[in-house]
């Protein structure tokens, strides 16, 4: 808060430009250097959960006049040492670093950072009780210690503002590039110009803004913009879309709020600072800790010199950990919707026909293709691109409309081709339409008694309306009690079939070669709206379905050896009962392949 200001008498002089980056130099590197350069022991930069850590006002333990700095000694540790554990991947300083802005107390600041210096990145910015004016201020005792010098060797660091004030940096986390701005208390004209270059170049990032004065507190745990605030509000935060969350210190309580930028989206605003706690807030630290698999942030606050205290007084140990409202919560995103990852780009068949492999279509170019939402005619051939004679030909159920099968561009961001057939099938009536290879492709007799691998591509529409319960997405054709099978829930079943429930769960169903049994196993309900990839593997003996990677739970317990095919088509779209089909499938499928062995999940079309 500002209560004092910078030593009136700091000494002033124009800075060198060759110490600090320009606008377009910084723009033009932004994210072309390695992230997490730093030494140690570093997160998992492809794993969807990572901790962003942010540390606000430590003044009142940079004060000449008489503190303690090592509750930020104790911070610092604390995040190099659970970086690889805790999965920070950066950590933000949200201005006032110190009291008066003096050189000597950024001496105690500068001995205090050099613990992580090389261990793990950050940013600092310039708070009121370090600097005085705008960003245009010239040299600072707070310039000579946390200016461009400082962060030129960092993997993260991409470049400052012409005055040094203002820095971008960028960040490898959940496999993608995220963008950190940490700017002054007081952006100038200029500074907002060079802000407005970086983000103009980089409007696919996702970005946290930091500053030191953004919003204030209201009685209710809210926040208001403050004027500061307000003008990078309008000037930056509402109109670049890419801004997700902004955060400041300066104020306290804490607070927090949730704008809509010009895009309609939310913009996550909040104060973090305490140093009106106990022994000058005792080095807070504040976890924004992502988890892209869930769609949030969760957001915890406590102070590592307090947690470590064995025998804690009364006062201590109440502040260790701070569980308000506007302090520990969670903020909802849904990333991928939000900034969809780019899609991976597509893959020759060359790369996909490993060896073993039977089968393998797909509906961009390489295989049945076409316009998008264009009907698949009736008859049209789904070539086998591992070039076994696994043809498939396109057969509509029940006289159905065209519509009820017709080419997709929509895929599954990993799927080697860039297509999808998208089907109409259901029931009441019936109505839908399959891929069948001939009765003589080599599929027809294939057993499998080794092992094998089937895979594919699956989304659900979003609503997922009509009853499509045990709708069929892939089997072969045949009566089991034809191939002497009884033990089953129905004679007339097909031998091998993958199947949806009307709860959503995939039911896969196998009669084996070498005994009358029908292992089957079931997943959890699929979700709609998005792609889902769908492994079954067996190894010669047992069986386990995969879903985006994971195996299921209710994994059949039987041994399995082998399918029992009776030379009858396979058929993608549809399972037969009693020789005939009744509904076919509702949804997407894409590229599908099978393998005549196990493959392990690194081995998946996904990879």
């Amino acid at each position: 808060m500002s209560d004092s200001s910078p030593s009136p008498g700091l000494a002033r002089r124009t800075l060198l430009q060759a110490a600090v980056g320009t606008p377009v130099a910084a723009a033009a590197v932004l994210g072309a250097q390695p992230a997490q350069a730093e030494a140690g022991g570093q997160a998992d930069a492809d794993s969807p959960r990572f901790t962003l850590a942010v540390v606000p006002d430590t003044q009142y333990l940079f004060d000449e006049g008489g503190s303690d700095p090592e509750p930020v000694r104790a911070t610092f540790r604390h995040v190099v040492q659970r970086r690889r554990e805790d999965g920070i991947v950066f950590l933000a300083h949200l201005g006032d670093v110190t009291e008066h802005g003096t050189a000597t107390e950024m001496r105690q600041a500068d001995d205090v950072f050099r613990a992580i210096d090389g261990r793990m990145p950050y940013s600092v910015l310039g708070g009121n009780h370090d600097v005085s004016g705008d960003d245009q201020r010239g040299d600072t005792p707070y310039l000579q210690t946390f200016g461009p010098r400082r962060f030129a060797r960092s993997g993260t660091y991409q470049g400052s503002s012409p005055d040094g004030y203002n820095s971008a940096h960028a960040f490898r986390a959940a496999g993608r590039q995220w963008l950190l701005l940490a700017l002054d208390w007081r952006v100038s004209d200029a500074g907002i110009a060079w802000t407005k270059s970086v983000l103009d170049a980089h409007r696919g990032l996702p970005t946290i803004l930091t500053t030191h004065d953004l919003v204030y507190p209201t009685d209710d745990g809210g926040a208001q913009l403050s004027d500061h605030g307000q003008r990078l509000w309008d000037q930056v935060i509402r109109r670049y879309d890419q801004i997700f969350l902004a955060m400041g210190g300066h104020y306290w309580p804490t607070g927090r709020t949730t704008l809509t930028n010009d895009h309609g989206h939310p913009v996550h605003l909040h104060i973090t600072n305490y140093q009106d706690r106990y022994y000058g807030g005792a080095g807070m630290l504040r976890y924004y800790a992502f988890d892209l698999a869930r769609g949030v942030i969760d957001v915890s606050t406590f102070s590592p010199w307090l947690r470590a205290r064995r025998n804690p007084t009364a006062l201590e140990a109440e502040t260790h950990e701070l569980t308000g409202d506007t302090d520990r919560f969670t903020v909802e995103l849904d990333f991928d919707t939000r900034f969809p990852p780019a899609p991976l780009p597509a893959r020759p068949a060359a790369q996909v026909v490993i060896p073993g492999t039977v089968a393998y279509w797909r509906f961009d170019g390489e295989g049945l293709t076409g316009a998008d939402g264009r009907p698949v005619a009736a008859g049209a051939v789904a070539r086998d691109l591992s070039g076994n004679g696994n043809d498939l030909t396109i057969t509509r159920l029940h006289d159905g409309p065209a519509d009820v099968l017709t080419f997709s561009a929509d895929h599954h961001r990993a799927a080697p081709g860039h297509g999808s057939l998208r089907f109409d099938g259901g029931q009441n009536p019936d109505r839908g339409a399959v891929l069948r290879t001939s009765a003589t492709a080599p599929l027809t007799r294939a057993r499998f008694e080794n092992g094998y691998t089937i895979e594919t591509f699956l989304k659900l529409p979003d609503p997922f309306t009509g009853d499509h319960a045990f709708m069929g997405i892939l089997s072969w054709e045949g009566r089991s009690g034809d191939a002497g099978k009884t033990s089953g829930w129905s004679p007339d079943e097909p031998t091998c079939s993958l199947n949806l429930s009307g709860e959503r769960f995939l039911q896969f169903v196998v009669y084996p070669v070498d005994r009358d049994a029908d292992p089957t196993s079931w997943s959890h309900a699929l979700p709609v709206g998005r792609w889902t990839h769908v492994a079954v593997v067996n190894d010669g003996r047992r069986t386990v379905v995969y879903v985006d990677g994971s195996r299921i739970a209710r994994n059949a317990a039987e041994d399995s050896r082998g399918i029992t095919t009776l030379g009858k088509p396979f058929a993608l779209g549809g399972t037969q009962f009693a020789e005939k089909y009744g509904q076919g499938y509702y949804g997407w499928l894409g590229d599908t392949r099978i393998v005549a062995r196990a493959l392990r999940p690194e081995q998946f079309l996904t990879r």
